[in-house]
């Protein structure tokens, strides 16, 4: 059973059938299919201007397609939903609210009754690694530590979809990489089904079951590469993660 079997009971499967999105006279998506399975990370990757922000937005109801369809475990996608966390590159924290504040907010959209909050919150800040932090305002934290209060805010609302817009990409390699090991260690414990953007492809084959890579704007989706040993650092000189890779950059220099 691969890693992403094995949590597809509480992940969300997400259906993007024959997906049109533009803005003014210019197509950005068009005749885009994709199946995203419940409980896996799936990475969407391409160059600047392909779609992949544009598709996030699609699945978490904030842009209606002008045809085609996108389904959320079969039902139409139609408007936001707390079951759909979206994930900005800028942290987006409120800046007058503190680290158990900001966290605490999801929770409260999510109908949790006031006296579960700040217990809910507290569990979270100590599992993502910012005990002693409850207080303080993102002025105060580092990018790296403002991104874990993001994943601890996503989170805390138990979504059943994560879709993440280059999260780290604002972040320094040895943080990078610190933030990827602890959405994977995350991800274990609290299953949900991942979308994932990113330029990097060493990101990408580290973190996704599978990476799609889109063509530029209008050209669709080039290509799904199965990542053989996926969320595993030791395998990154791997012949097979290597061969996966190649595919990776192939697809990408179409």
């Amino acid at each position: 059973m691969t890693s992403a079997q094995a949590v597809s009971t509480q992940g969300m499967a997400l259906q993007l059938d024959g997906v049109q999105i533009g803005y003014g006279g210019t197509t950005v998506i068009s005749g885009f299919d994709l199946e995203v399975a419940a409980g896996e990370i799936l990475v969407l990757t391409g160059p600047s201007g392909c779609g992949k922000s544009t598709l996030l937005r699609a699945l978490a109801g904030l842009l209606r397609p002008s045809s085609g369809r996108i389904s959320a475990d079969g039902d139409r996608v139609v408007s936001t939903s707390a079951d759909r966390a979206l994930v900005f590159q800028d942290d987006a924290l409120l800046p007058w609210r503190n680290v158990r504040s900001n966290i605490e907010l999801a929770l409260a959209l999510r109908g949790i009754p006031r006296g579960r909050r700040r217990a809910t919150a507290e569990r979270w800040i100590d599992e993502v690694g910012l005990t002693g932090f409850a207080n303080y305002l993102p002025r105060d934290l580092s990018g790296g530590m403002r991104q874990r209060v993001q994943l601890a805010r996503s989170l805390a609302g138990s979504p059943r979809a994560v879709l993440m817009d280059e999260p780290f990409g604002a972040l320094d390699t040895q943080t990078r990489a610190t933030m990827q090991r602890l959405l994977v260690d995350t991800w274990r414990t609290h299953p949900t089904t991942i979308v994932f953007v990113t330029h990097d492809v060493d990101e990408a084959v580290f973190l996704g079951d599978r990476v799609a890579v889109l063509g530029r704007a209008g050209a669709g989706l080039r290509t799904i590469v199965d990542v053989p040993h996926p969320r595993d650092r030791d395998a990154a000189n791997a012949t097979e993660t290597l061969s996966a890779r190649a595919e990776i950059i192939t697809g990408l220099d179409a």
